[in-house]
């Protein structure tokens, strides 16, 4: 399951990627907003996207916002959720092989369907290296979510 939210900011770029992940044959699931309020506050999409992503084996999560960077404050607050504000297909690679990110964020400044779209399929396509390295970097984040 792919879930999506955004703010206000975001709120017709998400449903263009919407579009985009059903029609590649993706289950989506829309977490909000579901109607126009350019004074909603971003936490209130980004924490309840990043704890059912973290609570659910498997499941990615998208987000955008004006920047990117307060959802990605936001979902990070959440034990499990790691989200990585993408600028470009490498960047997912990497974020996906060493990080195992399981959010991807993006802005809405400067989104656009030719660029954001091959981020998503990099982000949704490449999976975690599973390496020693990077499973005892996650695991020490881990550990310090548990203290």
């Amino acid at each position: 399951m792919i879930y999506l939210a955004a703010d206000h900011r975001g709120f017709e770029s998400k449903a263009k990627i919407a579009a985009f992940l059903e029609s590649a044959g993706h289950e989506v699931s829309d977490l909000g907003p579901h109607s126009y309020d350019k004074d909603d506050d971003y936490p209130d999409y980004a924490i309840p996207l990043a704890e059912t992503v973290a609570g659910e084996d498997g499941a990615r999560g998208i987000l955008i916002c004006g920047s990117g960077v307060g959802v990605t404050i936001a979902a990070n607050k959440v034990k499990g959720a790691r989200a990585g504000y993408i600028e470009s297909v490498r960047h997912a690679e990497a974020a996906r092989t060493d990080d195992d990110i399981n959010i991807l964020v993006l802005d809405e400044f400067t989104f656009s369907p030719e660029t954001d779209f091959p981020i998503i399929e990099a982000f949704l396509g490449t999976p975690f290296s599973d390496e020693d390295r990077h499973n005892r970097r996650l695991q020490k984040i881990s550990d310090y979510e548990q203290s």
